[in-house]
């Protein structure tokens, strides 16, 4: 964890791959770097959502491919994969609710040909599900927007434990 301070001063490469390890989003990482400094956490976390809020849908298929299936632990031992593993941590093993999750998964991936995301922290198995299936109804349109603000909330997250006051 670091302070604005800190954050404002920081080499970008390092910083660079730890904003990354947020959201794989590169030109995002790169415009909050290029934005500095800020004066404090509020002004970098407006910042940050602002620049999210601007992602293409290139930057979205690109930021999908760090995010391991719902109800699947993420590989690796990085900063991105630990967050993900924490993220995920309300994710229970009971067998038949981890089956109709991959089940879920796998229609919604052949449904809209991506990962299903959703910013899973503090939710319950039985509610991501939920969500899982409500979102199987969307046209492609409506879960695009979804999507992107799913990986909106997880980046600013992640953002946020990054960052100390």
């Amino acid at each position: 964890m670091v302070t604005v301070e800190d954050f404002n001063r920081m080499k970008g490469g390092l910083l660079r791959q730890t904003l990354l390890d947020c959201c794989d989003a590169p030109e995002w990482a790169d415009a909050l770097l290029d934005s500095r400094p800020y004066p404090d956490l509020v002004a970098l976390l407006a910042t940050a959502d602002k620049l999210a809020h601007e992602f293409t849908p290139a930057d979205i298929e690109r930021a999908l491919t760090a995010h391991p299936r719902i109800g699947e632990q993420a590989n690796g031992t990085g900063l991105s994969a630990n967050w993900s593993r924490e993220e995920q941590s309300g994710v229970d093993s009971d067998v038949e609710t981890v089956a109709a999750l991959h089940s879920a998964n796998r229609l919604y991936e052949k449904r809209f040909g991506r990962v299903f995301l959703i910013c899973a922290t503090g939710l319950t198995t039985s509610e991501i599900l939920a969500a899982l299936l409500l979102r199987l109804g969307n046209d492609d349109e409506t879960e695009a927007t979804v999507v992107a603000t799913e990986l909106r909330k997880i980046a600013m997250l992640r953002l946020q434990r990054l960052i100390v006051a």
